[in-house]
């Protein structure tokens, strides 16, 4: 015999919700600290698009759960001396830093390359 669960799946003030903690699936926090799929390799490259011509270096593909990599940000954003932020399991550290970050994330045994220009 199955259970029913009373559980409320959809909302109309929040859209879908999760099933487990009930809350809607953009702040949901079951699968929070999972870790992202990825090959393994970091990718670094500099950006330009949408920030009216300042240049951002964007870090990806980096395999650690949300609050390690939030960490991480935060200490490579101390060594370069500037501001940064973290969306959507990527790294954006302010200003034009590949070099000094590829070497930043060798030492931390990351296997790194740079992409783009």
């Amino acid at each position: 015999m199955s259970k029913k669960s009373n559980s409320l799946v959809y909302s109309t003030e929040f859209g879908r919700l999760c099933p487990e903690c009930e809350k809607p699936h953009n702040n949901c926090t079951c699968n929070a600290d999972s870790v992202p799929e990825g090959d393994g390799i970091v990718r670094i490259s500099l950006d330009t698009k949408g920030r009216k011509g300042k240049g951002v270096t964007l870090i990806k593909g980096i395999l650690l759960a949300s609050g390690d990599l939030k960490k991480l940000a935060k200490e490579l954003k101390q060594k370069c001396g500037v501001g940064g932020a973290v969306k959507n399991e990527c790294i954006e550290i302010q200003g034009d830093h590949r070099d000094l970050l590829v070497k930043l994330l060798e030492q931390k045994n990351f296997k790194v390359k740079r992409s783009g220009g």
